[in-house]
């Protein structure tokens, strides 16, 4: 393989990392294509397990005559595996990954049909349960291929019925399902404090309220999508809802986290022009992430881009979890100076507690939802990785349900105490207490 081993070194490592097993039947276009490889699922199989690959109108060019067909070809990696490859990679630049006795071999494009058709279809058996990434060799120098490809990958259950999901998320319906079903619970029972606390109902209120209906929507949708797929291999149209319901929820949570930082419609009814900025940012931002999302979910690592549109989704991601904490520093100093002048120690003291907790909940739910489960994510045995979906949704979950306890409609809500009696120990505590971040 004269490609430089580092690209190759490199294409394998992201792709293996940042890809999740995925599924359902796919189509696609390779057009030009030059890259050493190309990664097309990773998918986990239990002992019933099957690959489908169609390929058709093959064409590869090279500057070189006589380019030899058997250079080109799908062979399935484990990530077991992966190591010995790469050190054979590193021990030969030349060495070309289709020869190697630790991949899974299929086929090469000297097993083609003859021109004009140039096409190949053939299913095979993987009796070997493990998780396995599904890739494409070019180990013909200087060559670029076009062609289409389509994939079928699967398990077969018990009464004879293909599972197009991967080993690890095989559950994922039912478990998205249940989350919905508490989400629906939670708007009905957030509806209900709404509406027997009504002189206590502000705005924020109700946009808090639209967050948890997209949720529990952006949930059933998430539940139809995968079931469609693990039963057809297509989503049905599940996934554009899907998608849709994502970008409303998730925009809103940003929105709604930095209105509540700010104290929009509970200590004011306006916002300061620094706070509209951050709004300004988070808001056009979130459309780019899911963007990103969107093309990532859609599409896979056979697309060139595709590791582009990954760091943009992180990169954003992380913008975005930086600008919502801001508001919430500047209420809590905000609130400190007031202490200091307007003579209500009880209500600023249960003010900045309230503040203070949000802060760290908001911290705490950040940091476990982009770091430990994108650890579970990694470090889980491949047939458990519903395992980390469910603690992501168990952390959001939980994480509601502090947000809007903290912040409910009732009549002596945190804002608004002022006990007299307490006033002389909470000027204390205010002057002792620094509440610093």
């Amino acid at each position: 393989m004269t490609k430089t081993p580092f690209l190759f070194l490199s294409i394998l490592f992201l792709s293996l990392l940042l890809y999740p097993s995925s599924a359902e039947i796919k189509s696609l276009s390779i057009a030009s294509d030059s890259r050493p490889m190309i990664l097309f699922e990773k998918f986990g199989f239990t002992h019933t397990g099957h690959v489908t690959i169609s390929v058709s109108s093959v064409s590869f060019s090279s500057p070189h005559a006589g380019t030899d067909p058997s250079l080109l070809g799908f062979f399935l990696l484990s990530e077991e595996s992966l190591l010995q490859v790469l050190l054979e990679i590193q021990r030969n630049p030349q060495f070309c990954v289709l020869n190697s006795h630790y991949i899974t071999f299929l086929f090469t494009f000297r097993d083609l049909s003859p021109p004009p058709k140039s096409s190949f279809n053939h299913s095979y058996p993987v009796t070997s349960p493990n998780e396995y990434s599904l890739f494409f060799a070019n180990c013909a120098p200087e060559s670029s291929v076009s062609m289409d490809v389509r994939t079928e990958v699967y398990n077969v259950d018990r009464d004879g019925s293909k599972d197009f999901l991967s080993a690890g998320q095989t559950h994922l319906p039912s478990l998205f399902f249940v989350f919905s079903l508490a989400y629906f619970a939670f708007v009905g029972f957030w509806i209900y404090i709404c509406f027997t606390n009504k002189r206590s109902v502000h705005r924020i209120h109700l946009l808090m309220a639209g967050l948890l209906l997209m949720k529990a929507l952006n949930l059933i949708c998430a539940a139809e999508d995968k079931h469609y797929v693990k039963v057809t291999g297509t989503p049905h149209g599940w996934d554009v809802l899907f998608y849709i319901f994502q970008f409303i929820r998730v925009v809103l949570l940003f929105t709604v986290i930095v209105l509540i930082g700010t104290g929009w419609s509970f200590l004011k009814p306006f916002l300061q022009e620094k706070e509209k900025k951050v709004l300004m940012i988070v808001i056009p931002l979130q459309v780019l992430a899911n963007i990103a999302s969107v093309v990532i979910g859609e599409t896979g690592p056979f697309i060139k881009d595709w590791v582009t549109w990954n760091q943009v989704f992180l990169l954003v991601d992380i913008i975005c979890c930086c600008a919502i904490i801001f508001p919430i520093v500047w209420s809590i100093r905000s609130l400190r100076e007031t202490s200091k002048t307007d003579g209500k120690a009880a209500r600023n003291l249960a003010k900045l507690q309230l503040f203070r907790q949000f802060y760290m909940v908001v911290i705490g739910y950040l940091y476990f939802t982009r770091i430990v489960v994108f650890a579970l994510r990694t470090i889980a045995a491949y047939k458990y990785q519903w395992v980390s979906n469910a603690a992501e949704e168990i952390a959001s979950l939980i994480f509601y349900m502090i947000m809007f306890y903290m912040f409910r409609p009732v009549e002596k809500n945190e804002y608004f105490v002022l006990d007299e009696e307490d006033e002389e120990a909470a000027e204390l505590a205010l002057r002792d207490e620094e509440f610093e971040l």
